[in-house]
């Protein structure tokens, strides 16, 4: 019984930071047609500056419940100023061309801003475990766990509502639907197509940089650190359906319950079972389990 609970919460905690970056990748790419490698970056970087922030908080001696409110910071600075960057800088160079160049040039992107990282942050691991030691730990089914991590889980949750809410929901939401529709028809209706692709591509920014922000005090920052959460990032968007909110939340649960239940029963298998659900999920679903239905131009 503790076993099966372990795994539950161990996949429950890593599907939801999963779906916090995975979730601004298929926002990205469901309204611009923008595969946005260099995701990875941001999620680190927003790593790296909410540990920082959080070890000059602590440095200074203004108490632990501080150092929550420098994860929120940290995202959102990340993301909108290298979001703005990126998008202003390259991206819009990108809108219409070859799905191959884009990939090759946010690749680019990738490489360089880890780079920058480097000369930066340096090459020293950042550790910023003030937050999780300030809430400490608790016990779920026999075991013990640290409450810090179990909040990842509410976070990911609140994050799926309340962007459901605001692209179903509200005026901007149905801008959006209208440009992921018909890009063309949106601009002859006095539709800022231009403002709406920078929104939304900093939205998308400050989302994978909020994964790497909350993820920080569980984990030491080191270079690298965007390297893997990429992969399966994709891995989740294309078994959900590229540009499905619901597809990134079903592939975010699918993926991380799957690594959870390799890694305590069958660890030799974990980096393969990941794809290998990809690889069964394709099979049947070319297009992923929820990807959004296609408008017809007639």
């Amino acid at each position: 019984m503790e076993t099966a609970v372990t795994t539950l919460l161990d996949g429950l905690v890593f599907s939801s930071y999963l779906f916090l970056v995975s979730v601004g990748l298929t926002i990205i790419f469901g309204v611009m047609k923008i595969l946005n490698v260099a995701h990875g970056s941001l999620y680190a970087w927003g790593a790296y500056t909410s540990a920082y922030l959080i070890g000059i908080w602590s440095d200074a001696g203004l108490g632990d419940p501080g150092t929550f409110l420098m994860i929120p910071i940290a995202a959102v600075l990340v993301g909108c100023v290298l979001g703005f960057v990126i998008e202003r800088g390259l991206i819009q160079f990108m809108y219409g061309r070859d799905e191959v160049i884009v990939v090759l040039a946010t690749f680019a992107t990738f490489l360089i801003l880890e780079d920058v990282i480097l000369l930066v942050f340096g090459v020293d691991p950042y550790f910023a475990y003030q937050p999780m030691a300030y809430l400490g730990a608790t016990e779920l089914g026999g075991i013990l766990r640290d409450v810090y991590s179990l909040t990842l889980i509410g976070l990911a949750a609140v994050v799926g509502l309340v962007l459901w809410l605001g692209l179903t929901q509200t005026r901007w939401g149905k801008l959006l639907t209208a440009v992921i529709h018909d890009r063309e028809l949106s601009v002859a209706m006095g539709i800022n197509v231009t403002r709406v692709f920078l929104l939304t591509f900093m939205l998308g920014a400050v989302l994978g940089a909020l994964g790497g922000a909350y993820v920080a005090p569980m984990v030491s920052v080191a270079p690298g650190f965007g390297v893997e959460v990429i992969v399966l990032s994709f891995a989740v968007v294309v078994i959900g359906g590229m540009g499905s909110i619901p597809g990134a939340a079903i592939g975010a649960l699918i993926v991380g319950i799957a690594r959870a239940i390799a890694v305590h029963e069958l660890p030799e298998v974990e980096l393969f079972v990941v794809y290998g659900v990809m690889a069964i999920v394709l099979v049947f679903r070319p297009e992923g389990l929820f990807a959004p239905a296609k408008a017809r131009k007639i």
